[in-house]
């Protein structure tokens, strides 16, 4: 395939699966309406154990239906109703998280083929990083699914990475162009790769931090909400926790190892006082400050949250703001 058509391929692959993500957010927006409809009938429907009499002293189990608020007879869905109401609810999250696997599965394919357009790594612009750290926020997505049981993470990865990639569309967009003579080097792959990786994970901690602030503020909600299917704010101060921990050394090594040595072969410097390498180390601090508080002065809950997430604008600032705010002064501005 020709240059030109590997870049149509990566073009249409972006505009896919940007597609199949719109409709993972409906399965899973679908997902939520099922549960919230199920739910409150589900909670009124208690099981009655009583004693039983004469005849052998028995067991008697029942359930003692309530009216359903809203119901317009007065009389509420039947179990079976409601049970049928989980059970497509639970059928909606598997489609919801099926359709992001394939989702990210096509946004692998625009960033592979656009590196094959270019002949090279893609991300040599800002279009193209934006596109690859959307897709590790997926990847990461699916990988920690089981083991921190993020399904209720699904409507939110899945919007963030919609909107995101449309703004990247929309307003940074380009053309395969030939990289820069700073950026021809083989420290391009291993530093940016490692800062990708870390802001994917630094993007679904700081997710849950959010999450964690929003429960707090309304402890009481509506059962079937979205809000009463997260997990406790203990679980949630704990996913954000673990993922940023698990982002912190690989952030440290992008920014204060691989960094500095490729601005070396690249300026013959160490340290240039760019404003993306001081950003960069001030989100490094701000996440340093973040672990350090929790082990040390047993920060937990809204405090910990609060410092993650100015840790998580200082990093997207960092990618983007930097370009806008700074532009050519900035001898990343090409990043």
């Amino acid at each position: 395939m020709s240059s030109d058509s590997w870049e149509l391929l990566s073009n249409q692959a972006v505009a896919a699966c940007a597609v199949v993500y719109f409709l993972a957010v409906l399965a899973h927006l679908w997902e939520w309406a099922l549960l919230r409809r199920a739910t409150p009938v589900l909670a009124v429907s208690a099981p009655l154990v009583a004693a039983g009499a004469g005849g052998g002293g028995g067991l008697t189990v029942g359930t003692s239906p309530s009216p359903l608020r809203g119901s317009p007879s007065g009389e509420p869905p039947s179990d079976t109703s409601s049970f049928e109401d989980q059970e497509r609810a639970d059928l909606f999250g598997r489609i919801g998280v099926a359709l992001t696997v394939v989702a990210v599965s096509v946004h692998v394919v625009a960033m592979v083929s656009r590196g094959m357009a270019a002949g090279r790594v893609p991300w040599g612009n800002m279009y193209e990083f934006t596109m690859t750290a959307t897709c590790f926020v997926g990847i990461g997505y699916l990988a920690f699914y089981k083991r921190f049981k993020l399904g209720w993470l699904g409507p939110i990865v899945t919007s963030f990475i919609l909107i995101t990639l449309m703004a990247d569309v929309l307003l940074l967009f380009e053309g395969v162009v030939p990289l820069r003579d700073a950026l021809d080097s083989p420290w391009l792959v291993i530093h940016v790769v490692a800062a990708i990786i870390a802001t994917g994970a630094f993007t679904l901690g700081g997710m849950a931090s959010a999450m964690y602030l929003v429960k707090e503020r309304w402890p009481n909600t509506r059962p079937g909400g979205y809000l009463s299917r997260l997990p406790d704010l203990a679980g949630l101060d704990r996913v954000a926790y673990r993922t940023q921990a698990f982002a912190f050394p690989i952030w440290t090594f992008a920014a204060l190892i691989a960094g500095p040595i490729w601005a070396d072969h690249a300026w013959g410097r160490y340290w240039n006082w760019d404003p993306k390498e001081v950003w960069a180390f001030i989100t490094w601090v701000v996440y340093a400050a973040y672990l350090h508080a929790r082990v040390t002065a047993g920060w937990r809950g809204r405090s910990a949250a609060i410092l993650a997430l100015i840790g998580l604008a200082t990093l997207w600032f960092n990618f983007i703001g930097i370009n806008f705010f700074f532009g050519s002064g900035s001898m990343h501005s090409y990043a």
